[in-house]
């Protein structure tokens, strides 16, 4: 094996592990008593401790065009994408319905690659997305709750952000260290959450526990790990095959919850699971 493909597959594994952390996050969120507020703080610390290498960025070249396309990447991939995917689980949506939703991405984005970014897609990518979404779906049981119908629609709308914020980043965007690309996109986060943690009640967090243990680990595993391991893979990689790992979030998602939440490993999980890593090898085949 090449060191560029131990490379790749370290990134990979990598990228799985974070973005699964993402749902534990929600988690750990849903203990505390304002969601949105924890969501603010999360991207307004990230963003202070980056500052020093967005004004490095901008002394290195960057020119307010690469700096408001990125602003708008963060706004979709991290703001929207969250903002509409929290509200829906918060009206109902069953946690594993929105997973379900969350793995229509993989598709959507293809679909967009092929039309918009001239990516050839072969069939065995596609066949493997298919197989993908199938795992997902006996992973996660196909439950559906009683949420209203404008639930499921904010689903779907953060699912569309996050596919043209990929879009976006690898048709449009001007490559950035990464870093200071974490950084602009935490920025354009912050400035959308700060209304929604108002809107809240108050901007003054409940200092417990809690919060701080959810705060460490979404800016290091879930934004700083999920986001920077998912566009150091879209620069290496194709749309499909970057994609198609998202279909093994929802079942590492189910043994992140088993270790630390004592959550049991159904049969379905693991056939699920079986099922998706198929569908991946057959999407990244190709690559």
């Amino acid at each position: 094996m090449t060191r560029a493909f131990l490379v790749t597959l370290f990134l990979e594994a990598a990228l799985v592990i974070c973005w699964s952390s993402g749902f534990i996050g929600a988690k750990l969120a849903s203990e505390t008593p304002a969601v949105f507020v924890l969501l603010f703080w999360r991207f307004l610390f990230t963003t202070i401790g980056l500052s020093p290498y967005i004004w490095m960025a901008f002394k290195s070249g960057l020119t307010v065009s690469s700096f408001a396309i990125q602003l708008l990447v963060g706004l979709l991939a991290m703001g929207l994408f969250l903002a509409f995917g929290v509200k829906a689980i918060d009206l109902g949506v069953p946690a594993g319905t929105s997973a379900l939703i969350s793995t229509l991405q993989p598709l959507a984005t293809v679909a967009a690659a092929s039309v918009i970014l001239k990516e050839d897609i072969s069939y065995k990518q596609w066949l493997g997305l298919i197989i993908g979404l199938i795992g997902v779906s006996v992973a996660v049981g196909g439950s559906s709750g009683t949420a209203p119908i404008v639930a499921f629609a904010l689903a779907f709308i953060g699912v569309l952000a996050i596919v043209v914020a990929t879009i976006i980043s690898k048709k449009v965007a001007t490559p950035l260290p990464l870093l200071p690309t974490l950084g602009v996109q935490s920025l354009a986060a912050t400035a959308l959450f700060l209304p929604l943690a108002i809107h809240e009640g108050t901007l003054v967090p409940t200092i417990t526990y809690d919060f701080i243990f959810a705060i460490v680990w979404f800016i290091l595993l879930s934004t700083l790990g999920a986001y920077g391991f998912f566009w150091l893979c879209l620069r290496r990689s194709s749309t499909a095959r970057v994609s198609s790992l998202i279909y093994l979030t929802p079942p590492v998602t189910a043994i992140w919850a088993w270790l630390m939440f004592s959550e049991p490993i159904t049969a379905f999980i693991l056939v699920g699971f079986a099922i998706c890593f198929v569908g991946v090898i057959l999407a990244a085949k190709s690559d």
